[in-house]
């Protein structure tokens, strides 16, 4: 960890904005003995609350993490991540920015054209949930400046966060976490239009039987698993949006992520709640046209 800090000239890590996904990755990264730093202005108590449980030091502004930071991660919903490159890049920050969001391969080079002749970009995409142990989350890594990317992967070697390095230009990373999110993902919302179709018709019982039997293991067999998706569907929706754009980069029908993105919302109100039922998941698919 020593080469990391010395090849960013001694300056912390900086993570913007550390939310539910973004304090773990800053979490993992304080690990290592590097400080780490957020924009404390302006967040939420929630967010204070994760800063300070992660070990976050508290900067002002953009400009002073920027002034402190030899690398800079982004991990924030997919909508702001343009517009958060956009605010760094309009800084004196001249180190590595990694863009760790669900974007489309295509956002991913938007970014990395914002900081062009100022600073370094790696593309990454998070893979799993919040890194805790062994085995949670992977952080898949791709650019073409290869010291760059190397740097960021030394940097979580030792973390729970597995780094892998896919070789090859912005926009890998962030294809292959879209490709694993349109298959996962969409599969909560397949298992829950099974259990509102039963439900509508008085088989929801017989229909978790016939799962346990037949398919164990799946969503469809583990309703309180598909319960998880109410509270976390808020950012899964502009997800499949980057889904459907990212399709459509490569001539393939987005109209499914596309669709899941405007079911999704109907579970918007479901943001940070806890212990969702299925007949909540259910009665969110119910309402809206």
């Amino acid at each position: 960890m020593r080469g990391v800090i010395q090849h960013t000239d001694s300056h912390g890590v900086g993570v913007l904005h550390p939310g539910s996904m973004g304090a773990r990755v800053a979490e993992q990264a304080a690990g290592t003995g590097v400080p780490v730093w957020w924009v404390a202005t302006g967040r939420s108590p929630e967010s204070r609350e994760r800063a300070e449980a992660a070990g976050l030091l508290a900067a002002e502004s953009v400009d002073e993490l920027a002034a402190r930071c030899g690398i800079i991660l982004s991990v924030c919903p997919p909508a702001a991540a343009v517009s958060v490159a956009e605010s760094v890049a309009a800084t004196s920050f001249s180190g590595i920015y990694v863009d760790a969001n669900a974007i489309s391969p295509e956002h991913a080079a938007d970014v990395a054209a914002s900081f062009y002749g100022r600073a370094r970009v790696v593309d990454g995409g998070i893979v799993g949930g919040p890194p805790r142990k062994v085995g949670d989350a992977r952080l898949y890594l791709s650019g073409a400046d290869t010291e760059a990317v190397e740097t960021v992967r030394a940097l979580f070697a030792k973390t729970v966060l597995e780094p892998h390095v896919l070789p090859g230009p912005i926009g890998r990373a962030s294809a292959l976490k879209l490709a694993f999110a349109s298959y996962n993902k969409i599969s909560y919302l397949l298992a829950a239009q099974a259990f509102a179709l039963a439900s509508g018709h008085g088989v929801l019982d017989e229909l978790l039987e016939l799962a346990a039997d037949k398919v164990p293991g799946t969503l469809l067999a583990r309703p309180a698993q598909v319960t998880t998706a109410g509270p976390r569907a808020w950012r899964w929706a502009p997800e499949m949006e980057e889904i459907a754009a990212a399709c459509a980069e490569v001539g393939v029908p987005g109209d499914v992520a596309a669709l899941a993105a405007t079911v999704f919302l109907r579970w918007a109100d479901l943001k940070g709640a806890g212990d969702v039922t299925v007949e909540e998941i259910i009665r969110g698919l119910s309402s809206g046209d």
